[in-house]
């Protein structure tokens, strides 16, 4: 396995508290923690393993002391960037009671955008579980990473997060 990082926006909230968790739980990985307002194309170059997380509202939407400028400033990044030879994950963290018909579309569009431009997406994720109306995460009947619930099921973090590790083991 190669070199490891975990991108993460925005800061503050659930990503970063499940980037926290993930990095704990795979610490003898040494992964990076690099939070996207900090990050650049130079330092997606440096890994050959990444694992983005990102919401699909969050606390930029709600505390205007960030903003709506960690994924809206790195996700043009992300587009022009060049992830061949890499392989990638992705968390999202979405609200599937407020936002059933949106749930973790962001984690989709991101996803996406690391296919389109050559990067291995792994982790991809059963449905299974979850409740829903729709999401642009959902392809191929599976989700394109790892969905999480810290507003209405964190009681289940834990153990989706253990098995997701389990399956990126396998996949890495």
């Amino acid at each position: 396995m190669g070199n490891l990082a975990i991108f993460f926006g925005p800061e503050g909230g659930s990503v970063n508290r499940v980037a926290k968790a993930l990095a704990l739980k795979i610490e003898n990985l040494k992964p990076a923690l690099i939070p996207i307002n900090e990050a650049s194309a130079d330092d997606l170059a440096r890994y050959d393993i990444i694992i983005f997380g990102i919401s699909t509202i969050g606390r930029d939407t709600w505390d205007q002391k960030f903003g709506n400028i960690d994924w809206a400033r790195f996700m043009p990044i992300v587009s022009a960037f060049d992830f061949s030879g890499k392989k990638v994950a992705v968390f999202g963290l979405g609200d599937h009671i407020t936002y059933a018909y949106h749930f973790v579309n962001s984690m989709g569009i991101l996803a996406k955008s690391v296919v389109k431009n050559g990067g291995q997406l792994v982790g991809k994720v059963s449905p299974e579980g979850y409740d829903f109306q729709d999401s642009e995460a959902l392809e191929g009947g599976l989700f394109l990473g790892l969905p999480i619930d810290e507003d209405f099921e964190p009681e289940l973090t834990d153990g989706r997060l253990n098995v997701w590790i389990n399956q990126l083991n396998q996949e890495f």
